[in-house]
């Protein structure tokens, strides 16, 4: 079975229903298509206790805010149903579960592949994220290690560490919110590559986005910026954080050298045994679907000016960091790049 359609969307999280947002005040026809069997993207994988770093109205997509919380910071589920019924509001079409296998370059259209049908498009807007790609380094006797090892993507709840020695690897808000959890009920030892920047308490997403703002600015204008302390990537003191840095438990150690069958070695040649690592070591985009169109670059990205892949102008990448638009990877940050693109598509299909 195909379809046409002038846009199809791959994604259903924030980033595609942002760009839907836009689209939808254009005369093009657009589709999702969602992996997800339920509304909500990649925020339905977070761990229960899951909170932003910023108040709703801090964490709104366009057109409409983020009801207000009773608490500052939004949970999981808050953010999941904000997303679920954004998606309804808008009356966006999204099939789903749809599992986009390849993007195809069928000459004067790409050509959407999933298990049971397929779409021409004239444009497709790849919005996957980095959920389904966790990254995990290459330590030494990595295999040899015979506890759990189990990434922040499927962490769900400290339940399962109790009373073990856990390492916690990897910095910034998932390892710090992470290690504040487990270390209620586990030894914990934080490990990261180099001491962790805390920001201070009175310092949330709303500080950390005006500053991506204003290198946005200094990016459009030619200039360089000079910016203090205060990147996406910095702990942000949430109320669990501060709780943790209370107890004395908010200090980490930099990295072991490798592992053994029951704990890991550190430089100084000393011996920490270990139960169970959780990795909070990040993702890398998921862009599998696009190895048939040959744009993946050896850094696993594409090459894009703005968000337009250059290899294949009839593709454009929203969501996945910084190279597809400064803070374009959080609630509030996705709206400038997502309306940007959407101008861009509706340029492209007016000439084509």
């Amino acid at each position: 079975m195909e379809t046409m359609v002038d846009v199809v969307i791959i994604g259903g999280g924030q980033a595609a229903l942002s760009v839907a947002y836009y689209l939808r005040r254009t005369n093009y026809s657009f589709v999702i298509l969602d992996a997800e069997v339920s509304p909500g993207g990649a925020w339905q994988h977070g761990w229960d206790s899951l909170r932003l770093f910023s108040p709703s109205t801090w964490s709104s997509l366009s057109g409409w805010q983020m009801p207000p919380t009773q608490e500052t910071y939004p949970s999981r589920d808050q953010v999941i149903r904000y997303l679920a019924n954004y998606e309804s509001r808008y009356e966006f079409t999204v099939h789903r579960p749809v599992w986009v296998s390849a993007v195809n370059n069928h000459g004067d259209h790409l050509e959407v592949v999933s298990d049971h049908q397929r779409w021409r498009a004239r444009a497709v807007v790849s919005a996957t994220g980095t959920w389904r790609s966790p990254f995990i380094p290459s330590y030494p006797g990595k295999e040899l290690f015979q506890g759990l090892q189990l990434h922040s993507a499927h962490y769900q709840t400290p339940a399962l560490f109790r009373d073990e020695k856990v390492l916690v690897v990897g910095g910034g808000n998932s390892g710090a919110q992470i290690l504040a959890e487990v270390s209620r009920v586990a030894d914990c030892t934080w490990v990261t590559p180099s001491e962790p920047l805390f920001l201070p308490d009175d310092v949330d997403g709303r500080v950390l986005f005006q500053r991506a703002t204003d290198r946005w600015k200094a990016h459009l204008e030619g200039r360089e910026i000079d910016q203090p302390v205060g990147g996406l990537g910095d702990v942000v003191m949430v109320p669990p954080v501060k709780e943790a840095r209370e107890r004395g438990v908010l200090h980490a150690v930099r990295p072991f050298e490798r592992f053994t069958a029951s704990g890991v070695i550190w430089a100084d040649g000393s011996e920490t045994p270990a139960d169970a690592v959780i990795w909070c070591t990040g993702f890398r985009p998921a862009l599998t679907h696009l190895q048939p169109l040959g744009v993946i670059n050896s850094e696993g990205k594409v090459d894009v000016e703005g968000t337009r892949s250059i290899q294949e102008p009839r593709l454009w990448l929203v969501g996945y960091g910084e190279w597809t638009g400064l803070a374009s990877a959080t609630l509030i940050g996705v709206g400038r790049t997502a309306r940007a693109t959407a101008e861009a598509i509706q340029e492209y299909l007016a000439k084509s």
